[in-house]
């Protein structure tokens, strides 16, 4: 059912995080009051270098706990390689909030916009990344992590591949993909870890039955990285484990024209963060020319689900006004240096409000 009021989690990072959030932040609060929503109560938590400077703890405990009042959050990037020992070893705020609300899976769409220089124009495609465990140590144990040293010249590490988390990723990338153009791609490196990403492959597919309607085929990974190179168009949505998935984003991300535009969602069935898929850009914080668009549109992602969750068309046509206006806004020639344009992140993202608000005003005009 709709709900009157909704309640997002707003945490801006490092690096960049405090600019960019911002201005995702101002792209739902225009949308909010275009669909005729009531005003957004915006709950801000502390996280990162600033939160271990104030708490001792990059995610403090009352972070957690604020997060576990909430449907939905905006993460702004982390800058953790920077943080002070003991914070740079541990688990990072990321993995750390994913790990803790059991946010299997990492919905990240790459999609090049028309006007903009994409190295691979007509890019539309899906990564649908598993993202609890596969072969990141952060992830693949329950205490500490995957990774450890029998000796000092001796690293090993280890991935896990269970049925229970496959099966989710994979209902959750067939879903996606009914609601899309009906084509799964399955990647994995069966060739060499046959009963690790063999089973990955293998119960996607058993899944797969399930949507007699979708097309499904499957690559190994190295291939997969040639396949996008050479025809990204012909992809719609790819399923992978978690590195491989990781991967597959940054490069997609970059053919469909930049990083700096590649949104995500990492969700459970209860729970939503958005997340920009890249990093936060240290050398360039604090000057006011970092690409919004990621953060922007893993908004209106989150927004689409909060809408999907409760059954509130309202949101999903906010989300829609976000998209739209930033399509807008970059063909119009408005864009940030990474783009080809001269626009700062505080001036694309009043000119994507202004879009949204002039395409409000010229429907009920």
């Amino acid at each position: 059912m709709s709900t009157d009021v909704y309640r997002i989690g707003l945490l801006a990072g490092d690096g960049i995080g405090p600019e960019i959030v911002p201005a995702a932040r101002a792209a739902v609060d225009a949308a909010a009051r275009a669909v005729g929503l009531e005003p957004v109560q915006w709950v801000e938590l502390p996280l990162g270098r600033s939160a271990i400077d104030a708490y001792g703890a990059a995610v403090p405990a009352q972070t957690l706990a604020g997060l576990d009042d909430l449907e939905a959050w905006m993460l702004g990037p982390h800058d953790s390689v920077s943080y002070p020992q003991p914070h740079r070893s541990q688990l990072n705020p990321s993995g750390t909030i994913r790990k803790h609300a059991g946010l299997f899976a990492n919905i990240r769409p790459a999609k090049s916009f028309p006007g903009s220089p994409a190295l691979v124009p007509g890019t539309d495609l899906v990564i649908v990344r598993e993202n609890t465990e596969g072969f990141y140590a952060d992830r693949n144990t329950y205490a500490g992590t995957g990774e450890f040293m029998p000796t000092p010249d001796v690293a090993i590490a280890h991935g896990i591949i269970t049925r229970a988390a496959t099966e989710k990723i994979a209902h959750a990338a067939f879903e996606l993909a009914m609601q899309r153009r009906r084509h799964v791609t399955i990647v994995h490196k069966a060739n060499v870890l046959s009963l690790t990403t063999g089973l990955f492959r293998d119960v996607c597919r058993e899944v797969g039955a399930q949507y007699p309607d979708v097309t499904i085929d499957d690559f190994h990974i190295d291939a997969m990285t040639v396949h996008l190179v050479r025809r990204a168009p012909d992809f719609d949505v790819i399923v992978t484990e978690n590195m491989f998935g990781d991967i597959l984003s940054d490069l997609s991300g970059e053919l469909a024209g930049s990083l700096g535009i590649a949104p995500s969602v990492n969700s459970s069935l209860t729970q939503a963060m958005a997340q920009a898929a890249h990093g936060s850009a240290p050398d360039i914080a604090g000057r006011d020319i970092a690409n919004p668009i990621a953060m922007i549109l893993s908004a209106a992602m989150l927004l689409e689900w909060l809408g999907g969750r409760h059954d509130d068309d309202r949101l999903a046509q906010a989300a829609q006004l976000i998209r739209t206006a930033v399509d807008t806004t970059v063909a119009a020639g408005t864009a940030t240096g990474d783009l080809g344009g001269s626009a700062s992140t505080s001036g694309f993202a009043a000119a994507v409000a202004a879009a949204i608000e002039a395409s409000t005003a010229a429907v009920h005009g």
